[in-house]
């Protein structure tokens, strides 16, 4: 289907609430605001970071888009299709379209399959390709991710943590998808390794003309890979921007909490860290208003009681924040 305009995915006030069950009956005695109203746009062969602590959303939202987890409201359309109006087969064609690749190399990959099997799985599943055809692609996509075609029949337990990301790498481009989700792609690797998987992921970008999502907790990561990055605290995104605009001028006192943690590579700049007061809050009781209030050193008198309006500032900035 041809795009109805320059976007490849948009995600347009996507909620998932997980109920909370209690009780001997249980009943539902509240809900946990995992994802909450958020939306944003990707276009095609762009890169989108999407940053937060642990627990703020992130995972989820990927969950969401792909449809592993059903939504509780909202819309994702993808390359002009609404994701979660699709019945079965239509959605089995999309998958092969949005591929993800794993936080953890050590449990996504089935420790019973070979190299060639867990690679190959999807070319069969989906009948792409079979045979002599389907045994070249799977040589193809690991030379291509850097790894060695006598690696075949070997098991994922004889791998390195790096290898074995390569591998779902690999997985991820075996149908040519257009999206390829990164949730936390390289944080379970050594910091040395991080930067040649990035590096990757960047080749293989331009090669195959992907979009990425790449979602990650440290903002240093997705600093060099992403064009736009959105910032996620507490199941809402906070702010929006492109990568150098978020980095040189955050407007939501989050984002600069962030950005104050990444260290400088130069000894003689000190650097003044943001240290937030408290924890974040908990995701089944929000603060009422600006969720960030509990913890914001810029706090004003409505921060508690009315929540900030996500408006755009300049001519591609977002943010959500009663200081702006």
């Amino acid at each position: 289907m041809t795009h109805s305009n320059s976007f490849l995915l948009e995600v347009k006030n996507l909620k998932k609430y997980f109920p909370i069950k209690s009780g001997v009956l249980s009943r539902i005695s509240g809900y946990v605001y995992a994802v909450d109203d958020i939306s944003f746009k990707v276009k095609p062969g762009e890169t989108l970071g999407l940053v937060g602590e642990s627990g703020c959303g992130k995972s989820t939202a990927a969950r969401v888009i792909l449809r592993l987890i059903e939504p509780t409201s909202g819309e994702v359309i993808f390359d002009g299709n609404s994701v979660f109006k699709l019945k079965k087969k239509a959605l089995q064609h999309l998958r092969r379209e949005m591929q993800i690749i794993f936080q953890d190399p050590y449990s996504s990959l089935n420790p019973r399959m070979t190299v060639e099997g867990i690679v190959g799985e999807a070319l069969s599943f989906h009948k792409v390709a079979r045979g002599s055809e389907k045994h070249d692609r799977v040589v193809y996509l690991l030379e291509r991710v850097g790894l060695r075609s006598e690696y075949l029949k070997r098991y994922p337990h004889e791998f390195s943590g790096g290898q074995r990301q390569r591998i779902g790498i690999a997985r991820a481009l075996a149908l040519n998808p257009k999206l390829i989700i990164g949730d936390e792609p390289v944080s379970a690797l050594d910091v040395s390794i991080q930067a040649q998987v990035l590096n990757l992921l960047m080749e293989l970008q331009e090669e195959f003309h992907l979009s990425y999502i790449i979602i990650a907790h440290d903002l240093r990561i997705v600093e060099h890979i992403s064009d736009r990055v959105a910032v996620m605290y507490l199941g809402k995104i906070v702010e929006l921007a492109s990568s150098m605009d978020l980095y040189k001028n955050p407007l939501h006192p989050y984002t600069e909490a962030l950005l104050s943690a990444i260290p400088v590579p130069d000894p003689t700049t000190r650097k003044q860290r943001i240290l937030l007061p408290g924890d974040i809050p908990s995701p089944i009781e929000p603060p009422p208003g600006c969720r960030f209030h509990t913890r914001c050193p810029y706090k004003l008198e409505e921060c508690d009681k009315v929540e900030p309006v996500y408006k755009k500032i300049g001519s591609a900035h977002w943010v959500a924040c009663h200081l702006r």
